[in-house]
Parts: C-alpha cells; structure tokens; sequence
C-alpha cells in the first residue's frame, strides 16, 4: 500500500495511468463549485514541500521494480500539484529513471504567473490546464479562487507557458449551464483559447455531484452547440463515463469492492479510500461508473456526500 502513489487508475484520456499525489487532502488554489473531491480545507497560493520528496521517491522506486510500465505517470490526486516546491525535481527523478513513459500534469493552472513554477514543468510530456472562466465574476463564481489570484494573470500565466513549454498542452474546460454558457463568456473563452494556442481543447461537463448542490450537467447536444459556436478544429468532447469501462484497467473487483462497502452502510469518499486501502482518486473513477449504471445513489449529510445502493 502506497501513501502517495495511486493505480493505474483507468482514465478517460490517459489510459492506464500511475496517479502520483503532490499535496495532503485538500490543498488547492481554488475551491470549485463542481470538484468530486470535496471542499478545499486550505485553500493557498503557497508553495512548500507538503509531500516529503525523499519519501515519494522511495514509492517511485519500488513500484517501478514489482510492476509493469503504466501509460503514462500522472500528477493529479487530492489538490494542485503545482503547489509542491519539488515537483521539477520529481519530473526531473522520474525522467531519467523512466524515459519512455510520459509524464503528465493534471493542473488547475491558477500558478502559471508564477515563472519558477512554469520553469519546473518544462520536462513534463503532457500539461493538462484547466481554465473555466475568462472573466473574474464567472472565475469567482466557479473556481473561487484564493484571494491572491485573478483571471488576467491566469490566463497570462497560460499563454506564457505555451510558449516555453515544447509538450503537448490540453486544455480542460468544464462546462456549467448557468455558470458559464452565456454568448459573452463563451465568446471570452475563445478569446482566450486563440491567446493560449493549446494543442487541444477539451471540453467537459459534471461527472458527479460537486460541491454545491443542484447543479446541472450540460447535455451532450449542449456541448456540440457549444463546440459549434467556437469553430475552432482543435475543440473535443471527453469521452463519457460509460467507456471508462472499456479501459484494458478498469478493474472489477474494485467494482465489487465498492458495492459490498456501501451495502453495509452509507460511505463518503474518504471512507471508501480508507476501508479499501485505494486513493480517493480512484475511488470517484468507480463511483463515476456506477452512478451512471444507476446501482448507486447519493445523499447529502452535514458530513459530506454520501454513497449508498440504490434503492
């Protein structure tokens, strides 16, 4: 059992894909309305060692000797990995360690007007930016971000890194029907994708419950409206849950796992991650799965989102 390496978990765009988790639960820059690992319980612009490097390397290491090469390594989990001061130097270990396997970075990108943070991911394959909003009132109603940050310098911050970074950048844009579909903001949106000049732009919509309640997933004609709307060629909807299914890792057992947990009694997220000794990350794959299957529900309690079986 790892502390701060997860899967491979089977994802939508990596494929069979080793999670490498940066920061404790939950560290992060923003505290978004939709986010399926809960409230942010520091929300920070500040950077230090929250994961011991001397400690992740030893996972490293170890997996790298018991087990096959994942699809990619990817830095992603519980918070913003940007916020670890070492996360170059971890690039830098598992690059020369294991260079045929790409590394990504599943980010937020609310730290790219930071040039030393910029600089540290430049030996990284693959950047995965998020960018939700492209004017401050929808950045606040979204992403409620730390008080230190601001639209302009994010997407500033974004546009500097494309052009110093020699990697593949996918930017993720999370689409929320009254947040962030309106004409303007979707028309300040591709004014900032012509700005950014990533290689691809992905579009999404909510999974699963977030943080707030009532909100509602965009439709899939939707989002082909929306796509439409922008004409841009390198504009892409995510693949859907169903077909994490379909991904050579997606592994029934853990499935099954989950569902004789929750037969037994209601379970938040963190509960699952510690009765089955698997990352939180992993666990909302599953449960993504499973709330489209219609086998699991959920229920809000003062405590959190809790998972049950249907009824």
């Amino acid at each position: 059992m790892y502390k701060y390496i997860f899967g491979p978990v089977p994802s939508r765009r990596l494929g069979m894909s080793l999670g490498v988790d940066l920061v404790p639960h939950k560290v992060c820059s923003l505290n978004c309305v939709y986010c399926e690992c809960g409230k942010t319980t520091n929300l920070t612009t500040e950077r230090k060692e929250y994961v011991s490097y001397s400690e992740l390397i030893k996972e490293l290491i170890h997996y790298f000797e018991n087990n096959p090469d994942p699809d990619y390594i990817t830095f992603s989990g519980s918070g913003e990995p940007t916020l670890n001061s070492r996360v170059g130097d971890i690039i830098d270990f598992i690059k020369k360690q294991k260079p045929d396997i790409p590394v990504a970075v599943l980010t937020n990108g609310s730290l790219f007007y930071d040039k030393q943070v910029r600089k540290e991911l430049l030996r990284a394959d693959i950047v995965l930016p998020s960018l939700d909003a492209a004017s401050q009132r929808v950045f606040v109603q979204i992403d409620r971000p730390d008080s230190k940050l601001d639209i302009e310098s994010y997407i500033k911050g974004l546009t500097s890194f494309r052009k110093e970074f020699k990697g593949k950048i996918w930017l993720e844009v999370l689409i929320l029907p009254e947040f962030n579909d309106s004409l303007k903001e979707l028309k300040l949106l591709k004014a900032a994708f012509l700005k950014i000049n990533p290689d691809k732009i992905q579009i999404n919509t909510l999974d699963r419950p977030g943080t707030v309640e009532e909100l509602r997933p965009a439709g899939i004609s939707e989002l082909k409206c929306i796509v439409k709307s922008w004409d841009l060629d390198n504009v892409e909807i995510i693949a859907a849950v169903p077909e994490r299914k379909d991904i050579k890792s997606y592994r029934q057992d853990t499935e099954s796992a989950i569902l004789e947990t929750i037969a037994r009694r209601p379970c938040v997220v963190d509960d699952l991650a510690k009765i089955l000794g698997t990352h939180a990350s992993e666990i909302n794959k599953y449960l993504g799965v499973l709330e489209n299957e219609s086998k699991i529900e959920t229920i809000r309690q003062e405590r959190g989102l809790f998972y049950r079986i249907k009824k």
